[in-house]
């Protein structure tokens, strides 16, 4: 089959597309011929040696798919070949065929496009645990979207407002209009200081949801409330920012973070089997919103193997409003 391979440490763009033998179908395995697999930030981390977790070298990269079941282990609960798929992979997903753990398959319902449904495996997850587990937002509640364009951001926009809270969503100028279309209240230019406008319009927000870090970091936990959180989520923007304790004591507010890796098995200790029930719990509540119509994912860009460095351009250059994807 066709993947793309990484054989030691490197940047994105020194990959390579190969031919390869398909991945061994393991116990409890879902075979999957893929249709699309995500693009990210964090691949490029992945590929580097830099992420918390490293695979065996030499490996295919992807996290993320969607596609179609082949076959399955005897021992796995999984839908029946020819079903239409989405999955969270450790590695492999950019390839013709990929094998997923079956608690983390999940049948695509009809009326989903494929392409779009590859932000379902992480990004709408993401956002999900952040606004539902870790900051507990309310109906009513303003939540300050940072990056909000991007896959977790549009995802996070599109899930506060599921939860009946107001969002003020932050990004340039030539996605405001997607943003006004998925339900922002406000919407503001992120080449422009915020802190003052979100304080004005909000009075305080309960929650940010932090996709990009570096310099806004400060700036938007200024824009919580009495009793606000920022949900750190990622550091898009380059910089791991440092938090001032004081500030935290001062205005009554508090800083977590979500790792959507802890519930699907990439942390250390490997806990899926644990978090399995929890995860499928919220794609469930995921897949109810989106029959709602409240969720409408967004495919920016497909590009075919071949085409992953102009992929990852797209990526590294913000210029996406929803997720960009490989198509094996």
């Amino acid at each position: 089959m066709r993947a793309i391979v990484c054989e030691s440490w490197r940047d994105f763009d020194a990959l390579e597309v190969k031919e390869i033998p398909p991945p061994p179908l393991r116990p409890r395995g879902v075979r999957i011929r893929v249709a699309a697999a995500g693009v990210s930030f964090a691949t490029q981390l992945v590929v580097a040696g830099k992420y918390q977790r490293k695979p065996p070298l030499p490996f295919v990269p992807g996290t993320e798919v969607v596609g179609t079941v082949v076959e399955a282990a005897p021992d796995a609960d999984a839908p029946s070949p020819g079903t239409r798929v989405f999955a969270v992979v450790d590695w492999g997903g950019y390839a013709e065929d990929v094998v997923a753990d079956d608690i983390h398959v999940v049948a695509i319902p009809d009326g989903l496009p494929m392409e779009p449904a590859v932000a379902f495996p992480i990004s709408y997850p993401t956002a999900g645990s952040a606004l539902l587990w870790r900051a507990r937002v309310a109906p009513g509640d303003w939540v300050l979207v940072q990056g909000a364009a991007g896959g977790v951001g549009l995802a996070g926009v599109e899930i506060a407002k599921a939860m009946g809270a107001r969002v003020v969503a932050r990004a340039g100028a030539a996605k405001h209009d997607l943003l006004r279309a998925r339900g922002a209240d406000v919407v503001l230019d992120s080449a422009l200081p915020f802190r003052d406008a979100v304080l004005e319009a909000t009075g305080g927000v309960a929650c940010v949801l932090d996709t990009i870090g570096g310099e806004a970091f400060d700036e938007a936990l200024r824009c919580l409330g009495d009793g606000g959180m920022l949900v750190e989520i990622g550091f898009a923007g380059g910089g791991i920012p440092s938090v001032a304790a004081n500030l935290l004591l001062l205005k009554n507010i508090a800083v977590g973070g979500v790792n959507w890796g802890t519930y699907v098995g990439w942390s250390p200790g490997d806990n899926r089997a644990l978090h399995a029930p929890r995860a499928r719990a919220l794609w469930a509540q995921l897949m109810s919103w989106w029959q709602a119509g409240a969720l409408r994912p967004e495919v920016h860009a497909a590009f075919p193997l071949e085409g992953f460095r102009e992929a990852m351009a797209d990526v590294r250059a913000r210029r996406s409003a929803g997720r960009v994807i490989l198509t094996p």
